[in-house]
């Protein structure tokens, strides 16, 4: 079963509000949310040699990379917004360049 078929309905809802970019990027940017939550929680219980207040180096390399990963996926979606804004603000009318001009 893909991503797809495991997360219809998310996507759906989604690509529905935001369209298909920004659904599908959401949806991701919530699995990965999860991911990071359950990384986090495995953390707790494999720590550090070094320093136990620390997850271990594999974990820390991991949730470095996630997190990495979510806001690259975030600056995408912020872009596709503001492409989608600038898209639909009204274009002035064409007409004379100035009235200064007939002066």
């Amino acid at each position: 079963m893909t991503v797809f078929d495991e997360k219809r309905t998310e996507l759906e809802q989604h690509e529905f509000m935001m369209g298909p970019e920004r659904g599908r990027l959401a949806v991701a940017l919530d699995l990965l949310t999860d991911s990071l939550i359950l990384i986090g929680q495995h953390g707790v219980y494999c720590t550090s040699a070094r320093n136990p207040q620390k997850p271990a180096l594999d974990l820390q390399a991991v949730l470095s990379g996630m997190e990495g990963a979510k806001a690259l996926i975030q600056s995408v979606m912020e872009e596709l917004r503001q492409q989608r804004d600038a898209a639909r603000e009204p274009r002035p009318a064409a007409g004379p360049a100035s009235d200064s001009a007939n002066v």
